[in-house]
C-alpha cells in the first residue's frame, strides 16, 4: 500500500513542478523543488523531504504557491509537508547500487582489477598541489553559495544522481565555482578512486578536440572519443567558452548525450545560466540549452558582507597556519577581529581578489608587528584601493550602454528607442539603473541619453530594478555581474 502512495506522490510532485515552471518561477526555486524527494501522499497531504535546511526554509516560504499548483494537479485540495532529513538518513534510505558482476559475468573486462583498468584512461590528470587544496572542507559557506555546495557534495558522494545530472553551477567569475568543481574531483579521487573522474576547463577540452581532429587519420579522434566514453564523471568548467565554436559544441553535445544515456555523471559551470547562454544571435541553440538545464541548475551569488567577513577570517587563519607549516617568513602578524570586519566592509566581490587582499594585509601586519606597531585602517584602505580602485575609474553612459547591448544582444537603437516588448524593457531598465549607480549624471541627463525620456520614466526604471533586486536573487546576481564587469573594464 505504501508503495502505491509513493508512486502517486512522485507523479503528483512532478506534475506540480511542471505547473510551477509554467508560471516562470525562478531557476533557484525550481532547482530546489527538483532536489526534494516525494515520500508519501496520504490523507490530503503530500510529504517531501530535503537534506538541506535552506531548501526547507525556501520551499515553506513559497508553500502557498506550491499548494495551489498541487491542488490543480491533484484536482483536490492538497497540503504540503516538508521534512528535514540528515545526509546520513538520506544515504541510508537511498537504494544501494547493484554489486559488481563476478569475473565470470563480466565478459567485457579483460584486466584483472577494475581500479587498474580505470587508472589507464589517459584523460585522468595528476592533481596538482594547489588544485588538491580545493576541497569541500576548505570551501567557506554562506547563504549565497550553500545550496551549490550541498549539491556538489551530493554529486561527489554519488547521492541523488538522477536529480543532479547534469549539475550546472553558474555565477560571475571569482565566486567559487571552480573550487566546487575541483572539490568534487578531489573527493572522488580520495574516497572512490574506482570512479574515473575527469576535470577540464572548456579551453583545454576544445584544444584536445582540435588536436584530435587534426590527426584524425591517425585515429586520434576515435581514441579521444573512446577515452571520454570510458569515464564515470565529466566536469567541464567555463562552458560559455564554447560559444561560436560549432564543431566543439557538436562533439560536446554528442558526448553529453552518450554519458547521460549511460548513467554517467556530468557537472558543468558557466558565468551565466543555461537560459542566458541561449540569448542572442551567438548563443547556444535551444537543443543545447534545454539539455544543459535538464538536470539541476543553481547559481552562486555575489557575497554579502557576512560572507566576506567569513571568507576573510578563514583566509587569514589559513594563511597563518600554512606559513607555519611551510616555514614562510613575514606571515606571523596579528589582525584583530575589528580590523577583519573593517576589511570586509571595503572588500570587493571576487573571492580570489579577497584572498590576495588578506595576504597583503597579513604581510603588512607582520611588518608592523616586527616594528612593534599594528596594522591600521589606513593600511587596509590603501590595499583595498589597490585591489578595487573605484574612485579612479571614469565610467560613461555610453560604456554602460555598449556593455548592456552586448550582454543582451540588442541594438543601440532598440535600447534607447520606444519599443516596449519584454526583451527590450529589462536591458533598458538595467542600463538606466547602472547609469544612475556608476556615473554622476542627473536623471535629466540620463533621460536625454535614452531617447529623451522624462524624469518620471527614468525614476520608474530605477525603481523597477531595485524591486527586482530584492525579490529575485537570480536577477540580483545577474545585475551584479554586469555591474562588476563594467567596473573591471573601465
Amino acid at each position: 500500500m505504501y508503495s502505491d502512495f509513493e508512486t502517486d506522490a512522485e507523479a503528483l510532485w512532478q506534475d506540480t513542478i511542471d505547473l510551477l515552471e509554467d508560471q516562470n518561477i525562478s531557476e533557484p526555486l525550481a532547482a530546489m523543488l527538483k532536489s526534494c524527494k516525494p515520500i508519501s501522499l496520504q490523507d490530503g497531504i503530500l510529504t517531501i523531504s530535503t537534506s538541506m535546511r535552506l531548501v526547507q526554509k525556501t520551499v515553506l516560504k513559497n508553500s502557498a504557491t506550491i499548494e495551489n499548483c498541487l491542488s490543480q494537479a491533484a484536482f483536490e485540495n492538497i497540503a504540503l509537508e516538508v521534512v528535514f532529513t540528515t545526509q546520513s538518513e538520506t544515504k541510508a534510505s537511498a537504494p544501494q547500487p547493484s554489486p559488481e558482476p563476478s569475473r565470470d559475468e563480466d565478459l567485457w573486462d579483460d584486466v584483472p582489477q577494475a581500479p587498474t583498468k580505470k587508472q589507464q584512461n589517459p584523460l585522468v590528470e595528476t592533481i596538482t598541489y594547489n588544485d588538491s587544496r580545493l576541497t569541500f572542507e576548505r570551501f567557506v559557506q554562506g547563504d549565497e553559495n550553500i545550496f551549490a555546495y550541498q549539491a556538489a557534495l551530493q554529486v561527489a558522494e554519488g547521492v541523488n544522481k538522477q536529480t543532479y545530472n547534469p549539475l550546472f553551477i553558474y555565477g560571475k567569475s571569482g565566486l567559487g565555482k571552480t573550487h566546487l568543481l575541483r572539490a568534487i574531483q578531489n573527493y572522488i579521487a580520495q574516497n572512490d578512486p574506482s570512479r574515473i573522474c575527469v576535470y577540464r576547463d572548456a579551453s583545454t577540452f576544445m584544444s584536445e578536440y582540435v588536436t584530435a581532429m587534426q590527426n584524425r587519420e591517425k585515429g586520434d579522434f576515435e581514441t579521444l572519443k573512446n577515452n571520454y566514453h570510458g569515464i564515470d564523471v565529466l566536469i567541464i568548467d567555463d562552458i560559455q567558452t564554447f560559444l561560436n565554436k560549432t564543431n566543439t559544441i557538436t562533439f560536446f553535445f554528442d558526448l553529453f548525450n552518450y554519458l547521460s544515456s549511460n548513467g554517467k555523471q556530468i557537472v558543468l559551470a558557466a558565468d551565466r545560466s543555461p537560459a542566458q547562454l541561449g540569448m542572442g544571435k551567438s548563443g547556444f541553440d535551444e537543443r543545447i540549452t534545454s539539455r544543459l538545464g535538464s538536470g539541476f541548475s543553481i547559481s552562486i551569488q555575489v557575497p554579502s558582507y557576512e560572507l566576506k567577513y567569513l571568507l576573510i577570517k578563514a583566509f587569514y587563519n589559513r594563511q597563518k597556519e600554512d606559513a607555519v607549516i611551510n616555514h614562510v617568513p613575514f606571515m606571523d602578524g596579528d589582525i584583530p577581529d575589528e580590523s577583519l570586519k573593517f576589511m570586509a566592509e571595503h572588500a570587493g566581490s571576487n573571492i580570489r581578489d579577497i584572498e590576495g587582499f588578506v595576504h597583503s594585509c597579513l604581510i603588512m601586519a607582520s611588518k608592523r608587528k616586527k616594528a612593534d606597531d599594528i596594522l591600521t585602517h589606513e593600511d587596509i584602505l590603501r590595499f583595498a584601493e589597490e585591489k578595487w580602485p573605484m574612485s579612479k575609474k571614469q565610467i560613461t553612459i555610453a560604456q554602460i550602454q555598449r556593455l548592456v547591448e552586448t550582454y543582451y544582444d540588442v541594438s543601440h537603437i532598440d535600447l534607447v528607442g520606444d519599443k516596449r516588448n519584454k526583451e527590450l524593457m529589462e536591458p533598458r531598465h538595467i542600463a538606466i539603473w547602472l547609469s544612475r549607480e556608476l556615473t554622476d549624471s542627473t536623471l535629466a541627463d540620463i533621460g536625454k541619453r535614452f531617447g529623451g525620456r522624462s524624469h518620471a520614466t527614468i525614476k520608474h526604471s530605477i525603481s523597477w530594478v531595485e524591486k527586482q533586486k530584492k525579490e529575485d536573487k537570480t536577477f540580483f546576481d545577474q545585475i551584479s555581474r554586469i555591474h562588476d564587469t563594467i567596473i573591471e573594464g573601465a
